[in-house]
């Protein structure tokens, strides 16, 4: 019996395919295994893992300044998810909207933040806007750019939720009597959300990610706040390591925040 495509690329494993799975899980376990301790051998040898350059991590003052770029992370972070889940919906009604005078627009829009690289809209903030008398803070230098490139990635991600949608979804809720903009903010929409939760997750990873460009505006954020450490006392792998640590916590917790909201409703 043939299967469908639905099934080949969602259904389970079989045993031989578990099998496979297996087999290939612990083979990239074990060479990442052996590839960290590779990079770790190398950074003893180099002596990064001698104690004057972790020494000052056992000071109050230390973690206090990676506590305050690590909140100007996460506020620049928060800031740009908002405006890209907000915008991103905005252009998401454009693109579907039936006159022209609307979607055409809207696609513009999307293609062109989707084109240009998010650096490059940090430097028009930075560099062009002053010059035409538009002053911005270095927060918003930093999460306007941010949360504008985003927020085109966002759109699309919205079209394909929505598109993923059973058309008999939308077809009852019309012969319930429900008008377009009812079927897509109460029908629509809500399962559209469930399907895209891990790719929204993604982008907001992305989002924490892209706040280390605040060193062009001297944004007070975790990685400036790191290179001032590494100024001072020259200690370049711990401290990359220890921001990295928290990058990681900060993601994870993204991540444990997403499962709970993608769980189904009852």
């Amino acid at each position: 019996m043939s299967r469908t495509l639905e099934d080949i690329l969602f259904g389970d494993l079989g045993s031989r395919a578990q099998a496979v799975t297996r087999a290939l899980s612990v083979t990239v376990a074990a060479t990442l295994l052996v590839l960290v301790a590779g990079i770790g051998y190398q950074f003893h040898a180099a002596g990064q893992f001698e104690e004057r350059l972790w020494e000052f991590f056992a000071w109050k003052t230390t973690w206090a300044f990676l506590g305050r770029g690590l909140v100007g992370t996460v506020a620049s972070a928060a800031a740009a998810a908002v405006i890209a889940l907000v915008l991103g919906l905005v252009l998401l009604v454009g693109r579907l909207s039936r006159l022209r005078l609307v979607r055409w627009p809207a696609v513009a829009v999307i293609e062109f933040l989707r084109g240009v690289p998010t650096l490059l809209l940090i430097y028009v903030c930075f560099l062009v806007l002053p010059s035409a008398g538009i002053k911005l803070s270095a927060y918003w230098m930093l999460t306007l750019p941010v949360g504008l490139s985003t927020a085109a990635v966002v759109a699309e991600v919205y079209r394909a939720g929505v598109l993923a949608v059973r058309r008999g979804q939308t077809e009852a809720a019309r012969a319930l009597g429900l008008t377009e903009a009812r079927v897509f903010a109460h029908v629509v929409f809500p399962q559209a959300l469930r399907y895209i939760v891990p790719a929204l997750v993604a982008q907001l990873v992305i989002v924490v990610k892209d706040t280390t460009f605040g060193y062009v505006v001297t944004y007070g954020e975790l990685m400036q706040n790191a290179k001032v450490f590494i100024a001072n006392y020259n200690s370049l792998v711990p401290v990359y390591l220890v921001v990295a640590a928290l990058y990681c916590l900060v993601n994870y917790v993204i991540s444990r925040a997403s499962k709970r909201l993608g769980r189904p409703m009852h």
